[in-house]
């Protein structure tokens, strides 16, 4: 099995409303975020790839274009916006445009991953 992964960087901010609000993840933050998306394949394609990177510059646009300098619980509507939450926003948004996506990865602290792998 090959793999490849593409890392993509934004900033926003949340607030994990369900907390109690004493919680400090209760009141209004922000993230340096890090979305990092595996793709695989039993065999490369004719170029010998995975995939080519530059199919993900789609995701790269959706990103900036969406999540970017935004508060994430008004970009997917609801409270409850963690990185286990947009990691898998991330992969169903990916998988349909590359089929290739296993697992989706995401980061709000250099010391601190979710993952979502189906």
């Amino acid at each position: 099995m090959f793999s490849i992964t593409k890392e993509f960087h934004f900033s926003a901010s949340h607030q994990l409303c369900q907390l109690p609000v004493d919680h400090q993840c209760a009141r209004l933050h922000g993230h340096n975020y890090i979305v990092v998306v595996e793709l695989a394949a039993a065999a490369l394609n004719a170029f010998g790839f995975v995939r080519d990177y530059h199919d993900l510059t789609p995701l790269k646009r959706y990103i900036d274009d969406n999540f970017d300098h935004r508060h994430l619980n008004e970009v997917l509507g609801h409270d409850a916006v963690t990185s286990e939450c947009l990691a898998q926003h991330f992969y169903d948004w990916c998988k349909p445009r590359l089929p290739e996506t296993v697992a989706v990865r995401v980061s709000e602290t250099p010391k601190t991953w979710a993952e979502y792998r189906p």
